[in-house]
Formats: structure tokens, sequence, C-alpha cells
């Protein structure tokens, strides 16, 4: 593995456990069926039962953690026009990681 591909795999391992940490605190003291380990096929919706307004104070907390308040998050919540029905962590960690590279930031 090249020197470059180890770095942004560990950047990616590096948002995964920081999303999933802020994951962990906000839902700390909900009483979740949810059961297993927060990981990246967690659902938000369908295993940590969020709601909107759940799904807007995950990206409030991230933008607060790596200083940044304008992550377009609308590419990844929105799908041909419409709101997207559940997100897995994969897809958000992929996508906070693509984007944070993209500025520089990791």
């Amino acid at each position: 593995m090249s020197t470059a591909v180890a770095g942004r795999n560990g950047a990616r391992e590096t948002v995964l456990k920081t999303v999933i940490e802020v994951l962990r605190d906000m839902t700390s003291d909900w009483d979740l069926e949810f059961d297993g380990e927060i990981g990246q096929d967690t659902r938000l919706v369908g295993d940590l039962a969020f709601e909107s307004i759940d799904v807007v104070h995950l990206i409030v907390m991230l933008g607060e953690v790596y200083q940044e308040k304008d992550i377009a998050f609308e590419k990844l919540l929105m799908e041909d026009g419409r709101y997207v029905t559940d997100l897995a962590v994969r897809p958000l960690v992929d996508f906070l990681h693509d984007t944070l590279r993209e500025r520089g930031k990791i």
C-alpha cells in the first residue's frame, strides 16, 4: 500500500471514529431498541431512531468539530430533488472525508 493510500485510509478512519463518537454522545441518553455497536452500516433513522431535527443537530455538531460551517450536506441528504429517507454512517463518513480532504483539512 502506498503512503498516499495509507494516509487517505488513516484520515477516513479518523473521520469514522469522530462521527461514531458524536453519534454515541448524541444518543447516549436515548431509549433505543438498537443494541449493537454504532458502525459503518448503522442507519441514522432505522437503527438510531433519528428524526429530522436530530440530523440537523448532527450536521451542526460535525461542523463545529471540524470548524466548518458551510459543508454542503444537502448533496448527501438530497437525491433527485427529494430528501433521502435514511442514511447510513458509511456514506456520511465518505462524504465528510472527501469534503474535508478537498478543503485541505485532512
